[in-house]
């Protein structure tokens, strides 16, 4: 039993962030240089009671209007670090909102830049065994509520959003090998804290802590696990980079983007971007990606794709798929 993907949808906030505002904000910071580097024009920015369990249902419900018989879905699996509660599982929660089947299994993934990929090994995997017969991944972050206004490293760069990825059974082999990797000795470089157990005496008189990147050492760590990464795999599956007609990268910035081209010596116009328009939306930026991708006209059927996810953790993974327009 082979497992493809059917269909995509994504959901973004109505609130849009441009550079106008950020320079409104904060007069000190030189625009023209943070663009330079990030390649952001404008992020969507959840509304103070929107969470990113709002914006999956969203993205579940749209691509649920076009499923004949949703009931058949008996996996969900939900990509976030923004829950609506430490517990109970977020997943759980869509199974009620979106009407699903009692009889599906539903639970959280908490993994970020890399989650998609992940997501997709396991959905894949359950249908494969024939543990599930059809799933629905989505992937739903809220950064933005970790970030303060002034907070130059990452302000500019995260954006809300939510993707919903549906899975089927399929007669050829549509997804896979994988290829993963984690370097646990860097989860301090992209953390929250204060929002755990590991803290947990502190919650009780403190506030959440924000978002934290240290940004130049998640570049470097970027730079120096993801090309080996994509070598590896291109062994895995016994081709190489001429085979590929199409490349998605997480969508983390411009800088990283370009300098991942050029480390690699990738045909530019074989590497599909969006983050000028939608800013890095964590785990849902590959899915928002693809669809944008495929609108575009840039995905026709057969195509071999490349997805790779990486960042907080430190963790990342990157697999092919084939894309399929039946």
């Amino acid at each position: 039993m082979k497992v493809k993907i059917t269909a995509i949808s994504y959901h973004l906030p109505e609130t849009v962030e441009g550079v106008d505002i950020l320079q409104g904000d904060n007069p000190d910071w030189d625009m023209p240089k943070i663009l330079e580097k990030t390649g952001i024009h404008k992020r969507y920015i959840s509304s103070p009671g929107e969470t990113a369990v709002d914006l999956a249902f969203e993205a579940g419900k749209k691509l649920l209007g076009d499923v004949l018989n949703i009931e058949d879905i008996d996996l969900l699996i939900l990509v976030t670090q923004s829950p609506d509660y430490v517990l109970p599982t977020s997943a759980c929660i869509l199974q009620d909102r979106l009407g699903l089947s009692k009889n599906c299994m539903a639970f959280d993934v908490n993994l970020g830049c890399s989650g998609f990929v992940y997501a997709l090994s396991i959905a894949s995997g359950l249908i494969e065994s024939g543990v599930a017969h059809k799933g629905l991944i989505l992937c739903a972050d809220t950064y933005t509520k970790y970030i303060e206004k002034n907070d130059r490293t990452c302000r500019p760069i995260f954006s809300d959003g939510a993707a919903a990825i549906l899975l089927d059974k399929s007669d050829s082999d549509c997804i896979g090998p994988f290829e993963f990797g984690t370097d646990g000795a860097g989860h301090n470089r992209l953390i929250v804290k204060r929002s755990g157990a590991r803290e947990a005496e502190q919650l009780i008189d403190a506030c959440r802590g924000p978002l934290e990147m240290q940004g130049s050492d998640v570049f470097l760590f970027t730079m120096r696990v993801v090309p080996p990464c994509i070598n590896k795999l291109l062994d895995r599956a016994s081709l190489n980079l001429e085979n590929i007609d199409l490349i998605v990268f997480h969508q983390a910035s411009k800088l990283v983007i370009e300098n991942l081209i050029r480390t690699l010596s990738l045909d530019k116009d074989k590497v599909f971007t969006n983050f000028e328009n939608i800013g890095n939306t964590v785990s849902a930026s590959i899915p928002i990606a693809l669809k944008d991708a495929d609108t575009q006209g840039r995905l026709k059927d057969g195509d071999t794709v490349m997805l790779i996810g990486f960042g907080v953790g430190l963790s990342w993974g990157a697999t092919l798929i084939r894309w399929s327009t039946t």
